[in-house]
Formats: C-alpha cells, sequence, structure tokens
C-alpha cells in the first residue's frame, strides 16, 4: 500500500490557475479531499499580481467580460460581489495607420452592431460602412455553412475588408495575441454564428450577444467589469476558501505521469505518488495532453500548439499630462499601423477610479502588450524587443506615439516586465473539434476531466462557466 502523506486524497486537481482552484472549490463542497498541485511557486495562472512603485497590480487579466454573470456570481459567494467594479467613462480608442480614432462602444471582437454609429463610421469611411451594411442584405448561410472557420472569413464574407482590418484585427490582437485569420471563430465568440443563423445577419447577431437578460441593449461600454484591488483578489478569496475547507495546497509540484487504476488515478510528482477516485487535470493544452496521453490513447496525436508568448510591460509614469486620459482607457493598435511594436496599451489608472486613488495625484499606470501569432499573410516585422530594457525602450517610444504625449525615461518612478511563455490559449481554425474529441476520450476514460482555457475559450467567464459545467458532469 502506498506510504506517501496524500495516499488518502480522494481527489486531485493538477493546475493552479483559476480552473484549478475553481476546480478544487466544487469537488470539497461535493464531500471530497482534494490536493491541488501547482508547478510553479505562485496561484492563479495568468490571474496574477506584481508589485510595481508599491502598488498591487494585476500582472495578467485585469477585467472580465459581464456579457455572463460566471465571474460575478462566483464572486458574490466567495464575498467580493460589493467589490465589483466598472470601467471609467471614456471607451477605448484604435490607433489606424492614419492616426487615431474612437473605438466602437457596442460589438464583439470589433464587430459591430451598428455598422453606421458615428464611431464605426469614422474608423471605415463612407463606403467601408456600406459595404459592412451589406450583411443585413446577405443570406444567412454565408458565413454561417461551414463546419469550421476562422474570425477573419467570417468578417470578410459578412461585412468585408476594412471591417476586419481596422476594427476586428486590433481587438483580436489585443484580446487573443493571434491573426483572426488563425481563430477558430466558435471557438473565441461561441454562438456568434448560431445567432447570425437565427438573426439574419452578424450584425442583429452581435447585438443580441450585447443584450442583457431582460432583452435590453447593453450600455456602451459594459461589456467588461473589474474587482476593486484588481482581478488578482480573486485569486486570493479562492485559496483562502480552498485552506478554510482543508485542501491541501502545493506549489512548486509538477505531475510527471497519470496513471488509471481500479480505483481511479495514480499521479506521480518526484518521489511522492498521489491516489485519488477522481482527477482533474487544469493545465495548458500542451501538457495536459502529454501527462494524459499514455493513459488516454484516444488523444494520441492532439496535443494543441502553444499559444504566442506575450510581454507585459507596466509603467508607473509621474506626468500630469496623462490627467486628461487623452486617449480613455487604452488603445488597440491595428496590425498594419507603422511604427508601433504594442498591439494594446492599457491606461490603467485612466480605466479604474480604485487604482487611480491608489496610484495617487499625477502618477499613472500604464500597460503595453507585446507578442502575438501572426498568420502567413502579415506583413514583415522588423525584430521584436525581448530584453527587459528592450522592451522598457520600446513601450516609452509607443506609449509616447499612442498617448501623443512624450514619456521619457526620467518619468517612470518604476516598471516591470512580465513574460507569458505559451500560456495565452490558442484557439486556431479546427480546435473547438479537437477539444470535443479529447474530451470525449478523457470522459470515456472515466472519473476524469479537463478544464482551462485552451479547452473552454479565452477569458474569466468563459473558463468559470465551463469548469463548473465539466465538474457538475464529472460529480453526476
Amino acid at each position: 500500500m502506498d506510504s506517501s502523506p496524500a495516499a488518502t486524497s480522494q481527489a486531485l486537481v493538477v493546475g493552479g490557475g483559476i480552473s484549478g482552484l475553481l476546480s478544487a472549490r466544487e469537488l470539497a463542497a461535493a464531500g471530497y479531499q482534494v490536493t491541488v498541485l501547482e508547478e510553479s511557486g505562485a496561484w492563479g495562472g495568468c490571474v496574477g499580481s506584481h508589485t510595481v512603485a508599491g502598488i498591487s497590480l494585476d500582472s495578467g487579466a485585469e477585467s472580465f467580460a459581464t456579457r455572463s454573470d460566471a465571474v460575478a456570481s462566483l464572486a458574490a459567494e466567495l464575498a467580493l460581489d460589493a467589490n465589483i467594479v466598472q470601467p471609467r467613462p471614456g471607451g477605448a480608442w484604435v490607433q489606424l495607420p492614419e492616426g487615431p480614432r474612437e473605438l466602437p462602444k457596442t460589438g464583439v471582437l470589433g464587430i459591430p452592431a451598428n455598422p453606421w454609429d458615428p464611431e464605426v463610421r469614422r474608423s471605415l469611411g463612407l463606403l467601408g460602412a456600406l459595404r459592412a451594411s451589406a450583411d443585413r442584405f446577405l443570406p444567412a448561410s454565408v458565413g454561417a455553412g461551414a463546419d469550421v472557420t476562422s474570425v477573419a472569413a467570417l468578417v470578410r464574407a459578412r461585412m468585408g475588408k476594412r471591417v476586419l482590418e481596422r476594427l476586428v484585427a486590433p481587438v483580436v490582437g489585443g484580446v487573443h495575441s493571434a491573426d483572426p485569420g488563425m481563430l477558430d471563430v466558435d471557438m473565441v465568440a461561441p454562438g456568434l454564428r448560431a445567432g447570425l443563423r437565427r438573426e439574419g445577419s452578424l450584425a442583429a447577431a452581435v447585438s443580441a450577444q450585447r443584450r442583457g437578460k431582460a432583452g435590453a441593449p447593453a450600455k456602451a461600454g459594459s461589456a467588461v467589469a473589474g474587482l476593486k484591488g484588481g482581478m488578482h483578489t480573486l485569486t486570493d478569496a479562492l485559496v483562502a476558501d480552498l485552506a478554510a475547507r482543508g485542501v491541501q495546497l502545493l506549489t512548486g509540484t509538477h505531475a510527471d505521469s497519470a496513471d488509471r487504476t481500479s480505483g481511479g488515478w495514480r499521479v506521480t510528482a518526484g518521489e511522492t505518488t498521489y491516489n485519488a477516485t477522481v482527477l482533474v487535470v487544469a493545465t495548458d493544452g500542451p501538457a495536459a495532453v502529454d501527462l494524459l496521453a499514455p493513459s488516454v490513447p484516444g488523444i494520441a496525436g492532439k496535443k494543441p500548439g502553444a499559444g504566442p508568448d506575450v510581454k507585459l510591460v507596466t509603467l508607473v509614469i509621474g506626468k500630469a499630462a496623462l490627467d486628461s486620459r487623452p486617449r480613455g482607457t487604452g488603445v488597440l493598435v491595428a496590425p498594419q499601423t507603422p511604427g508601433i511594436g504594442a498591439k494594446a496599451l492599457t491606461h490603467a489608472t485612466g480605466k479604474w477610479e480604485w487604482l487611480r486613488e491608489a496610484a495617487g495625484p499625477g502618477r499613472h499606470v500604464v500597460r503595453l502588450s507585446y507578442g502575438r501569432a501572426d498568420g502567413d499573410g502579415a506583413p514583415e516585422k522588423q525584430r521584436r524587443p525581448e530584453t527587459d530594457e528592450e522592451l522598457l525602450a520600446a513601450a516609452l517610444r509607443d506609449a509616447s506615439a499612442l498617448l501623443e504625449v512624450p514619456i521619457q525615461r526620467s518619468d517612470v518612478v518604476d516598471w516591470d516586465v512580465v513574460r507569458w511563455r505559451g500560456s495565452l490559449p490558442f484557439a486556431a481554425v479546427g480546435h473547438r473539434a479537437r477539444v470535443a474529441s479529447i474530451r470525449e476520450a478523457c470522459s470515456a476514460t472515466g472519473a476524469l476531466a479537463v478544464v482551462g482555457g485552451w479547452v473552454a475559450g479565452n477569458g474569466l467567464a468563459a473558463v468559470v462557466s465551463d469548469t463548473r459545467t465539466q465538474l457538475r458532469n464529472l460529480l453526476s
């Protein structure tokens, strides 16, 4: 009999990101003794924190989508509902080759609900708005018929090239760090093509997704919310909740193998063996398939590609000229824009009132993101900055250009670089079918669930909702 200290564990979770922590909570609530193994030294995955200029800031996700109540409900369960906050008014901008334009405030992935909204027309021009409005006269089958299709193929067929290049590509690049031609639309915008078939046009499908539960249109800019103190407080609350439930939380522990046994699963991590009646794998996609393939032959050869490497440069700046929030909550950059290396800039103190107060008068938190997966048709790029100092220099240049306020090294109070190496879920065309096949094989093996952004889709709302669904299925 295994004599390791964890041999009596009845449930094991591999991976301590939000999906793993939430899985552990669901298992503990169902009466299991739970152990969570996390390879790194920190919990929360991409919902983490770092300290810059003495301020505790999000090192990854800093908001969540509000088109579902998945995150808000979890926050309420963790007594964080009073901390849910809306972004400051003003909205974001998009940087186009000819200059900045206001980003449409009502849309999905940058796809406009109304091509004739003033800010949409300013970005598209008259001919672009006319082409986009042709969407409502096309048969619903256009763009909705193929088994799998990319975001780019759908948008180009329905609304044309200018919507794709000037609105969708900047948003998709900022959110998913990838060319829209590479992403499975059913994975990154679930339900959108079904809405197209139901509503008759892409614009109407976007409008339907934007509606509240009561059928009323959502307020402009209300597609996201945050938490006072940062989204990383959700991770802190989950960890505290699990500790109170007696869950064993182990960092610095890499799962080497997972074997099916007559009583469930045996997972080895170094010299320790963990036995469990149920297993939840909450790692990234490549790691999950590597771990499970020897015991689940049906997933062999279906390992997804790693996501792009993303670098986030956070600057705390002493610059009163930014008090006016010249670009609202931030700027998304169209890929064809020359001279800008960043794919997005968030003026965090311009976006969140709690952070403006925490930073103090005249101080601003600005975050720029670098790194994206480009399609074959992407323009040639100059060598991308890699070292921290190179990234800082690039961030100062890009922030000055995007905000139209000169920012010098002497203006920087403190700064930091956070690197996410291949951890961002990458939903390439065909990924949804691959995920369905992997999950079917894992389910057939028994007492096993796979969760996380790579199977749920990018974003906290998708991850929380999908994780709870998978755990309900596992425990039923």
